[in-house]
C-alpha cells in the first residue's frame, strides 16, 4: 500500500488533547490533504473510544471521496472508560473480539472498509492461528484491506507472520531519544522483508524532558537549524526520514500550522555526518 510519506496521527484531536469540534477536525483533514498527507492513524481506544466517531462524523460531512484518504486503526487493547465497562486494562485477540472491534470501528468511522488494521500491542495470550483466522475473514469480506502490528518485537512479528504472511508493517516507537529499534533488529526486519516501518512518538522526549541528553541534542539542533534553515521539530522528523528503511513518521499534532510545518521535513536531507552527530548527542558518547 502506498501510504503518505508522513502519516497524520489523530490521537490528540479529541478529548485526549485539543478536544476539537467537528469543524476543527475538518480543518485538520483539509490541511493534511492540501499538504499531500492522506494517511490518518487511529486506534479504537483513542479518546476513550470516542475519537474514531468524531473523525467519522466530521469526514462524512465533507465532500471528499473516501478513496482520497487512507484510514489506519488498531485494536486489541481493552481499556476501562465511559464507553467500555472493562474491569482493568488487558489485551484481547480472540477472533470474535477482533471481528467485533472492526465492525465498531467501521461504524464509528462511517466507512465500508479500513485500509490498514494493526494489532495494537502484543499479548502473552495471543493465539496466532486465531488472529490469522480473523484477518482472513476481514480480508475476504472486504472490511480490511491490509494488516500489520504495532509495538511487536522481531519474534512476535515472526509469530504472527508465520500464520498470516501478508503483514505490511510494524508501527513502533522510534525517535532521536528512543533509538532502540535501530539496534534490536526491529527496523532491520522490516528492511529484510521490504516493508516500511511506521514510527510513533517521533519527537520522543525532546520537548517534554529537561535533561543533560536533551541539552546536548539542543546544542546540535541549534547548529543544524542554521545549516538547513529548519526548526527543531522538522529536524527531528528529518532524522527518521534519513534512514534507508524509509520510515513513515506519524506526526501527532492537533494544529494545522504544525501539519504544514512538519510536511517541510520531507525537503530536509541530512548528511550522514549530521545524522551521527545527532545520535552521538542522544547517546552521550561517541559511537563505537
Amino acid at each position: 500500500m502506498d501510504f503518505s510519506k508522513i502519516i497524520v496521527g489523530v490521537m490528540r484531536w479529541g478529548i485526549w488533547g485539543a478536544n476539537h469540534s467537528e469543524s476543527g477536525v475538518q480543518n485538520l483533514i483539509e490541511t493534511s490533504l492540501e499538504e499531500g498527507l492522506y494517511t490518518f492513524d487511529h486506534a479504537d481506544i483513542y479518546g476513550g473510544y470516542t475519537t474514531e466517531e468524531l473523525f467519522g462524523n466530521a469526514f462524512s460531512e465533507m465532500k471528499i471521496e473516501r478513496e482520497k484518504i487512507q484510514l489506519i486503526t488498531k485494536c486489541g487493547i481493552c481499556m476501562p472508560s465511559e464507553k467500555k465497562n472493562f474491569p482493568l486494562n488487558y489485551y484481547n485477540y480472540s477472533k470474535e473480539y477482533i471481528l467485533n472491534q472492526v465492525d465498531e470501528s467501521l461504524k464509528n468511522l462511517k466507512t465500508d472498509y479500513i485500509d490498514l488494521l494493526l494489532l495494537h500491542r502484543p499479548s502473552p495470550l495471543m493465539n496466532p492461528e486465531e488472529i490469522a483466522a480473523a484477518f482472513g475473514i476481514l480480508r475476504s469480506s472486504g472490511k480490511v484491506r491490509d494488516f500489520g502490528v504495532s509495538n511487536f518485537s522481531v519474534t512476535q512479528f515472526d509469530l504472527i507472520s508465520k500464520y498470516f504472511p501478508q503483514l505490511v508493517t510494524n508501527q513502533v516507537e522510534v525517535s532521536l531519544t528512543e533509538t532502540k529499534a535501530f539496534y534490536d533488529g526491529t527496523i532491520d526486519q522490516m528492511m529484510m522483508k521490504k516493508l516500511q516501518p511506521m514510527a510513533w512518538s517521533v519527537m520522543g522526549s525532546y520537548f517534554a524532558e529537561d535533561s543533560e541528553r536533551t541539552a546536548r541534542i539542543k546544542t546540535v539542533l541549534a547548529d543544524l537549524s542554521k545549516k538547513y534553515n529548519a526548526d527543531e521539530a522538522q529536524l527531528l522528523v528529518a532524522f527518521l526520514l534519513k534512514h534507508p528503511a524509509k520510515i513513515l513518521p506519524i506526526i501527532g499534532t492537533s494544529k494545522t500550522e504544525s501539519i504544514k510545518s512538519l510536511k517541510k521535513s520531507l525537503e530536509i536531507h541530512l548528511t550522514v555526518e549530521d545524522w551521527f552527530t545527532l545520535i552521538e548527542a542522544s547517546l552521550g558518547h561517541k559511537v563505537p
